[in-house]
């Protein structure tokens, strides 16, 4: 089964960048859309933006889009999560999950249902502040 590693994240003051890693292994990532979901403190998770694997077609939230940017790279199975003018509001867990049967904005979208039928990273801890 495609198991999935996240990587990049860190302490990061507001304003600044970071680069979310997540490498997928065990299984075809073409199949696959596969998204970045955040989860802050107290807060239900929700969906920033998912790429088709095999499309490279994309899907960003309103609420993050002038901000992040979701690329693949095909040789490494490996989805990007490219964050800039990040702010206190941005902590939380960032996890990388993959749907085999949703459009790229339903994995997005329905995160319930990723959540009970998809594959899922362990997360990794971002958190914005001076």
């Amino acid at each position: 089964q495609l198991q999935l590693v996240e990587s990049g994240g860190g302490l990061v003051q507001p304003g600044g960048s970071l680069r979310l890693s997540c490498e997928a292994s065990g299984g075809n990532v073409d199949d696959y859309s596969i998204g970045w979901f955040r989860q802050a403190p107290g807060r239900e998770r929700e969906g920033l933006s998912c790429i088709d694997f095999r499309s490279e077609e994309t899907y960003t939230a309103d609420y993050v889009k002038d901000r992040f940017t979701i690329s693949r790279d095909k040789a490494k199975n490996t989805v990007y999560l490219q964050m800039e003018s990040l702010k206190p509001e941005d902590t939380g867990i960032y996890y990388c999950a993959a749907h085999p049967g949703l459009t790229v904005d339903a994995v997005c979208i329905m995160v319930s249902t990723v959540r009970d039928y998809g594959r899922w990273g362990k997360g990794i801890q971002v958190t914005v502040s001076s």
